[in-house]
């Protein structure tokens, strides 16, 4: 697939109210109301939660490659803001002086198409053989890409990159089939064509509707899959129900055992976290359950974070035994906000600038 079929493709899935094109990574000024680099001014009074950008902003393909379990896509588009997140400090990253792009790379399953969070990913950028930039990128999460990894990053001109990708294999639980995939770090280069016309003809366009509740449209390609979590009706198990923290919505289901990979014994219970509107998983929380029936304790732990074929990327523990009844209360603890980048639209949700993560019940029907 060439840069043009790309954007052709992706601006066609990435709409929204009309404006065309695909929304990239976003990110804007926190502090002013002036917009500087040819953005707009941030939105005022912006929600406790996900709610719409100020513009939506396509992205060009650079390439893919494949080594072992992993498949690797590189893309770019216009260095921007973001926003990283340690702990509980939320902090903007700016642009620096002379960053080019802003570059994004997606990890998934060469067999499945699933995307995998928490690799641990550097990129390490070469043009004839000369060290043009390295350094560790950041996982991120952004409304139509989901979760993927990026950074502002400076280049030598037009020309023929080669950018290496360094995979540091899954570091959550991983279970069934993919409990002896996804452990190995991998070396992946991938050749990328670079021109600053091409660049500059990235579309952008701005939202009307800024800052309202609600998400730009998830890019839908073949061959780039996205970070979307299940459809509450595959999950496996018997849905319980969900709750929403921050915005990061919290499905959970329980499944009569454990997948293959967990040591314990009992119903395994689940929760798939993910956004509204665009169900965009949400990685790297931490999350406990407490399981009460008659206001007595029957399970009180923590949630491993896991990777599972059917499940996909999920908080996970057995109950010891235990069933679950109706009427029994769950409640979930997010005990750490999700240690992920945000993108514009994200940055006041899921224990962001504007809020912590509140516990939520659950009352089993």
């Amino acid at each position: 697939m060439d840069r043009r079929t790309f954007l052709a493709s992706a601006g066609a899935a990435g709409a929204v109210a009309g404006t065309g094109g695909l929304a990239g990574c976003l990110g804007f000024d926190l502090s002013s109301e002036e917009g500087i680099a040819g953005e707009p001014p941030i939105v005022e009074d912006r929600p406790d939660g996900v709610y719409l950008p100020t513009h939506v902003e396509g992205m060009a393909m650079g390439g893919m490659a494949e080594s072992g379990d992993y498949r690797v896509g590189v893309f770019y588009s216009y260095a921007h803001r973001f926003w990283n997140v340690n702990g509980e400090a939320v902090e903007r990253t700016d642009v620096a002086e002379g960053d080019d792009v802003h570059l994004m790379a997606s990890v998934w399953d060469a067999d499945t198409g699933q995307v995998l969070p928490e690799t641990g990913l550097s990129v390490e950028i070469e043009r004839d053989g000369s060290l043009v930039s390295q350094e560790v990128i950041y996982p991120m999460l952004s409304q139509p890409m989901g979760v993927h990894y990026g950074a502002n990053f400076g280049l030598e001109g037009d020309g023929t990159y080669t950018v290496n990708v360094s995979v540091g294999g899954v570091r959550t639980r991983r279970t069934d089939a993919y409990r002896d995939r996804f452990g190995d770090p991998a070396d992946i280069p991938v050749e990328m064509e670079y021109s600053q016309s091409d660049r500059d003809d990235i579309s952008f366009r701005t939202l009307a509707d800024a800052g309202e509740a609600g998400a730009v449209d998830r890019m839908e390609m073949d061959m780039v899959p996205d970070g979307t979590a299940p459809a509450v009706e595959a999950l496996p198990g018997e849905v319980l129900g969900e709750v929403n923290s921050n915005d990061a919505v919290l499905v959970a289901t329980v499944m009569d055992e454990p997948p293959a990979g967990v040591d314990d014994e009992g119903p395994y219970l689940a929760v798939s976290a993910r956004t509204p509107y665009n169900r965009m998983l949400i990685p790297a929380m931490g999350l406990e359950a407490t399981h009460e029936r008659d206001g007595e304790t029957v399970f009180s732990g923590e949630l491993t974070r896991t990777l599972d074929p059917d499940l996909s990327y999920h908080y996970g523990a057995a109950l010891a035994g235990a069933s679950v009844e109706s009427g029994d209360e769950l409640t979930l603890t997010p005990t750490v906000w999700p240690q992920i980048a945000r993108h514009e639209g994200y940055e006041t949700a899921f224990g962001g600038l504007l809020g912590g993560m509140p516990e939520r019940i659950l009352t089993v029907e």
